[in-house]
């Protein structure tokens, strides 16, 4: 299982997925342009003394990905409105849990790539969740899913 961060703008929450992804170890992959620098001190930050421990690549775009370390993986997109309520959802160790930019989700021509939609039901008037907990959320439901989740 692979989760990629399509163009994260936010350093804090890269850092805390990359930690995610260590302590789960899942490969991390960011599709450039980031929003930050690799070298940033907030995004270290968050990631704190487990940067060794991450499987981390970056790619230039989405097909780049696709087309190496993505090839015959199932595109899983997430979204805040559209798809299958996360936990209707059959995840496969060999999906690839794609999440979009903080601010504006994923582009239309990115949600076009898949059938494969799924959603974090959210009661209330929130419009969505933060992207490291989404990605916490997802993750885990998917690696549960899977049957990938060890004791």
């Amino acid at each position: 299982m692979h989760v990629v961060l399509f163009q994260p703008e936010i350093p804090p929450n890269t850092g805390n997925v990359a930690r995610l992804c260590a302590a789960m170890q899942v490969s991390l992959h960011l599709i450039e342009p980031l929003g930050f620098k690799l070298e940033d001190r907030y995004l270290k930050r968050a990631g704190l003394d487990y940067w060794p421990h991450v499987d981390m690549a970056v790619w230039p775009d989405l097909d780049a990905y696709i087309r190496n370390s993505g090839a015959g993986r199932r595109l899983v997109l997430t979204s805040a409105r559209r798809g299958a309520a996360l936990h209707r959802f059959e995840f496969t160790e060999n999906d690839s849990l794609v999440f979009g930019r903080e601010t504006s989700g994923l582009p239309p021509e990115v949600i076009g790539l898949s059938p494969h939609h799924v959603r974090i039901p959210i009661k209330g008037e929130v419009r969505s969740i933060n992207l490291s907990t989404a990605a916490g959320i997802v993750l885990f439901q998917a690696l549960v899913s899977a049957g990938l989740v060890g004791e």
